[in-house]
């Protein structure tokens, strides 16, 4: 991190992060007074929590080989990242195809060594082409809100080598970085460390609890002011409209609700989002 503290304990092998103390202290700062209008951080912080034991009460502890549809999609709902495509991955290929992958993903997944293995093998799983590209940040959405502990946020808002973007170039330390190609790889080990500096920016400004879950939001924040700062006609209609300054932040992070009935076989699992309490966004 270029303006923090460099640990020393970051081995050769590790990925070295360049990381701008300045953004991310907007990017914080941000987040925390926007944050007061509606109860302040702790809502927030509360609802990711919320958010993760829906996922661990249906996926976790083997139940995964046995959850049936409807009781997925009740999670679908809570993954802003593929909840518009998941509906036709599932019935293209079948819920006992998607079901038996999911299971699989989680089946060991205490062992994070293999981190990149087992997402690669679930990609595997299903077709490749540009509209199934969003079957990593499945499976990196079911990691992660699973097991927290054991595997940080790694989807592609977060970090996408391919195209260069993200929120790590969002807070990159550099006085050209749209125009830096960031020679980082998007495995395991880049968000991994991710997690582990902003976990020590965070300790440095007086964050002591509820480290993973700050770091989360902070990821959203960083990510949900690049959508603010675009201001393109498709991030407007992707997105929504950029009168609630949390608004994309709260959709990223899958904490806006998703209005109606479940989605047909031409339709989507998705809706318009409504602002409410943080700590009622996860029924």
């Amino acid at each position: 991190m270029a303006s923090l503290a460099t640990r020393s304990f970051i081995s050769p092998q590790r990925p070295v992060l360049e990381l701008s103390g300045p953004k991310l202290r907007i990017a914080y700062e941000t987040l925390i007074n926007a944050s007061e209008a509606v109860g302040g951080i702790e809502q927030f912080v509360e609802a990711v929590k919320l958010k993760s034991k829906v996922f661990h009460d249906l996926l976790g502890d083997g139940k995964a080989s046995t959850v049936d549809r409807g009781a997925f999609e009740q999670l679908v709902q809570l993954m802003a990242t593929v909840r518009r495509r998941l509906t036709r991955l599932i019935d293209g290929q079948g819920w006992a195809k998607v079901q038996v992958a999911i299971s699989v993903l989680l089946d060991g997944a205490t062992d994070t060594t293999i981190a990149d293995n087992r997402i690669a093998a679930f990609v595997k799983t299903f077709p490749d082409g540009k509209e199934t590209r969003f079957i990593r940040d499945l499976a990196a959405e079911i990691l992660h809100n699973v097991m927290p502990e054991h595997y940080p946020l790694m989807q592609r808002w977060v970090w996408d080598t391919k195209t260069n973007s993200g929120v790590i170039r969002e807070i990159w330390h550099g006085d050209d970085v749209d125009h830096m190609v960031i020679d980082v790889a998007d495995g395991y080990e880049t968000f991994l460390m991710l997690r582990e500096e902003l976990s020590q920016f965070l300790a440095d400004n007086g964050v002591f609890r509820d480290m993973l879950w700050h770091v989360d939001l902070l990821c959203g924040q960083v990510y949900g002011d690049y959508i603010n700062a675009q201001g393109g006609a498709w991030l407007k209609t992707e997105f929504g409209s950029d009168s609630d300054p949390l608004e994309h932040t709260r959709r990223i992070m899958g904490l806006d609700r998703v209005a109606g009935k479940r989605a047909g076989k031409d339709k989507t699992i998705d809706g318009a989002a409504e602002t409410v309490p943080p700590t009622k966004l996860v029924s």
